[in-house]
């Protein structure tokens, strides 16, 4: 019954995270980038402590941040202040299949960074996965065209690889939080979120204009991107005996995105856009299929 209800809210999150691509272009339609990360960011503040009180973990909220202060003001700078903003300004300078595609590189990075940061061996199979994950990037970006190497928009290109540093590297930070994950994701918007009304303000951003759709829009986001999300996939894997059939769900992620994203806003995808997600997700797939392998072998032994 449990593990038939973890790959219920594993793919309850699965299904959310696909339609953040569209919502985020629907929202920057009406939001600038800033405006969008502060609405959204009030709105997981909001809805994460209502999460902690139903859970009863509000008292360890203080007791957590001030255990080590510096740490979590530095995981609510990474994310979600410094991501989203950066993420969001890539989906307002790209297609969103484009920035999604090549955001979703972001655990390739995290393999090359574990082994920066981490002393982690790097694999061969992960070399392979490299390979194959950031020359999907490539032809994502250039739309097919590598050889004179030629992106519509290089800085929204850039920053949407930004992007995935600053996740993976919020990932490694995480390695040495004991917190509860609940907490943790909470403590980073609290930080955030002051900050985010700060940006907005000396942005001189106008509010009066947004239509109630818009606000719709970046309320989504701020619940089902950027909050609720995040407790479902998190419940998901606590809940599994099996981990990896849970992980894996998130395979199917970026090609529900594509298909919504063609249907609901008409975005245009362009075929290399496919054909790059594909190797970005066959390089996962190989340090997973890899990972299974081995797992499997020493569990026989």
């Amino acid at each position: 019954m449990s593990e038939r209800r973890a790959i219920g809210l594993g793919l309850s999150a699965v299904l959310l995270w696909s339609t953040v691509a569209t919502a985020f272009k629907l929202t920057l339609a009406e939001f600038t980038p800033i405006q969008m990360l502060t609405a959204a960011s009030i709105v997981s503040t909001i809805a994460l402590t209502l999460i902690c009180a139903w859970q009863g973990k509000l008292s360890s909220i203080s007791t957590t941040f001030c255990a080590n202060p510096f740490y979590y003001v530095l995981l609510g700078v990474i994310n979600p202040l410094s991501y989203y903003l950066i993420l969001f300004k890539a989906y307002d300078l790209l297609p969103a299949s484009q920035a999604q595609a090549i955001n979703y590189s972001w655990a390739i990075t995290l393999t090359l960074m574990a082994a920066v940061f981490l002393n982690q061996k790097i694999r061969k199979q992960d070399w392979i996965a490299c390979v194959l994950s950031y020359f999907g990037v490539i032809v994502i970006a250039t739309k097919g065209d590598i050889v004179s190497m030629d992106f519509d928009s290089p800085l929204g290109v850039s920053l949407a690889l930004l992007s995935t540093l600053l996740w993976a590297g919020y990932w490694i930070l995480n390695t040495k939080n004991k917190a509860d994950p609940v907490v943790g994701i909470l403590l980073g918007f609290l930080v955030a979120t002051p900050c985010t009304l700060v940006l907005s303000w000396l942005e001189d951003s106008h509010w009066s204009q947004i239509s109630y759709q818009g606000w719709i829009a970046a309320t989504y986001v701020g619940l089902f991107e950027m909050g609720i999300t995040f407790v479902l996939w998190l419940s998901a894997l606590k809940m599994t005996q099996n981990t990896a059939r849970i992980s894996n769900l998130i395979f199917a992620s970026p090609f529900i995105s594509l298909m919504l994203l063609a249907t609901i806003i008409e975005e245009q995808i362009h075929p290399t856009t496919l054909v790059g997600l594909v190797l970005i997700v066959a390089g996962l797939a190989i340090q997973q299929i890899k990972f299974r392998k081995k797992a499997l072998c020493q569990s026989s032994l």
